[in-house]
């Protein structure tokens, strides 16, 4: 090496430190919209979310359900019709039946245009053996949420939380942490930040959408855990 070599890579700039993984924004500004807010799932992640001092709308196919789901809740939570929740939203949580998961997101399309939309959603079938997981042809729910919002940008997450857990008042904490899954490392860790905002939560990156069906599908596990022992089974991370 020359001497102008030698000194051109001393020149070179020191390559910046990794990113603290917990080095979250804080999103307390934010309003989160919860569709199928009428719903336990939704219904219980409105009232943790709201507990939690965050500005909740819960939005349901009638504006009147979603309004009287609300005033039950307090703590702030507003009720509207679906459209109205995604418009006055930034982020948009997807806790409807899987059933109607298709129809209710492609006549949403223009609403969530460029919102966060966070799908939780478990495509699960039931028979006598119990709950089962079901392959939807895009791969899981949050990919046909993708595929069906190619403006907005989709993460995945709360798919594990017991919402007989969130809607208990007496429970002043939920001891589980959040699998969290996206295309995008900030708005992944929008969706982490707004978990921890929840007493007793952890979001933890778990890689991009394609890894979504077997985060969905473990929620069959957890229904045959709690069938067993009498449970409301969350899950935690460990060496994290």
């Amino acid at each position: 090496m020359t001497s102008t070599d030698s000194a051109a890579a001393d020149k070179q700039p020191a390559k910046a430190p990794a990113k603290d993984p917990w080095d979250l924004p804080d999103v307390s500004g934010l309003v989160v919209g919860v569709l199928g807010g009428t719903g336990p799932q939704g219904k219980g992640l409105a009232y943790r979310l709201a507990r939690a001092g965050q500005k909740v709308i819960i939005g349901s196919r009638a504006a009147e359900r979603a309004q009287a789901a609300a005033g039950e809740l307090g703590h702030g939570v507003e009720g509207a019709d679906n459209a109205e929740c995604a418009r006055r939203s930034d982020v948009v949580i997807v806790a409807v039946p899987w059933e109607g998961h298709g129809k209710t997101l492609q006549a949403l399309r223009e609403e969530l245009a460029g919102k966060l939309v966070v799908d939780c959603v478990n495509p699960l079938g039931f028979d006598k053996k119990g709950a089962y997981a079901l392959k939807p042809e895009e791969g899981s729910a949050a990919e046909q949420a993708a595929a069906l919002l190619p403006d907005s940008r989709v993460a995945a997450a709360f798919h594990h939380l017991s919402a007989v857990l969130l809607q208990d008042p007496e429970i002043a904490e939920i001891d589980t942490d959040v699998m969290v899954l996206g295309e995008e490392r900030a708005d992944v860790e929008i969706v982490q930040a707004l978990a921890g905002r929840i007493p007793g939560m952890r979001g933890i990156f778990a890689g991009r959408l394609r890894n979504a069906h077997q985060v969905e599908s473990l929620v069959a596990n957890l229904i045959s855990v709690n069938r067993r022992y009498k449970a409301h089974a969350g899950l935690r991370v460990t060496d994290v």
